[in-house]
């Protein structure tokens, strides 16, 4: 009988389901569990192999017919934001990110429920109780942080916190080479805002000013209203099956 160390990662295949992102297609998933001391160190890997992480499981498409799902991250340092991004900087001027330790409140709960009801209340989450939204959070083995966003408040300068109603946050994994963006959603309410790519540009800042390369938006699918916006982000590494192959346009 083979023995295996806990530290030693076994894969399994998913049955096939219907697509979420492309009508008429089929998904499968390959995926592992991300334990043990060494969690970190397999999230860095899995994440350079194209892989995302779901609370403790690290998965990779391993669609049979179809390979439209390409891992993208950003390129930092040579970055430059669109003309039309920078005019979302400077709408959300008023809006700042506050890094924290991963704890959810029944504030967040409230955006991420406002959020699934309003854009996805057809999508495999949209049944997701406050119990599980913060085992979504917490359960965690690698380094993962929570940034939110909120207005300035008048102590802004002084303290680095944004007052006010909580208006979006992400769920942030902190890697070797860049931060990966697991898990991000925003207040309907302030959809004329274009939070989601506020707090992109934000991470990009992050990962600057903490000497990180890259920022890892997950899924790009060319085709996918859901997913097509992560292309805009340039220059960025697109995962081909010769490796991270560098875009500019």
């Amino acid at each position: 009988m083979t023995q295996h160390s806990r530290d030693t990662p076994q894969f399994y295949l998913t049955a096939p389901s219907p697509c979420p992102y492309l009508a008429g297609q089929e998904e499968r998933k390959v995926f592992t569990h991300l334990v043990g001391e060494r969690a970190g160190e397999l999230n860095d890997l899995l994440t350079h192999g194209g892989f995302r992480r779901s609370q403790s499981i690290a998965y990779r498409p391993a669609c049979e017919a179809c390979r439209a799902c390409v891992s993208v991250r950003v390129v930092t340092e040579d970055f430059q934001p669109s003309r039309s991004m920078r005019r979302i900087a400077e709408l959300n001027a008023d809006i700042v990110g506050t890094m924290r330790v991963p704890a959810p409140t029944s504030e967040q709960y409230s955006v991420f429920r406002a959020y699934l009801d309003a854009r996805h209340r057809d999508g495999g989450m949209a049944d997701m109780s406050v119990l599980d939204f913060a085992m979504m959070i917490e359960d965690s083995h690698v380094t993962t942080k929570l940034v939110e966003y909120r207005r300035r408040g008048p102590d802004t300068g002084i303290n680095g916190r944004g007052a006010g109603n909580l208006l979006a946050v992400a769920l942030t994994d902190v890697l070797s080479d860049g931060l990966s963006m697991v898990y991000s959603c925003f207040d309907p309410a302030a959809a004329d805002r274009s939070l989601g790519t506020l707090m992109i540009l934000d991470h990009i800042e992050r990962a600057r000013g903490m000497g990180l390369a890259y920022v890892y938006l997950g899924y790009w699918v060319p085709g996918s209203r859901k997913m097509d916006y992560k292309g805009r982000f340039l220059p960025q590494e697109r995962l081909t099956a010769t490796g991270w192959t560098r875009f500019e346009t």
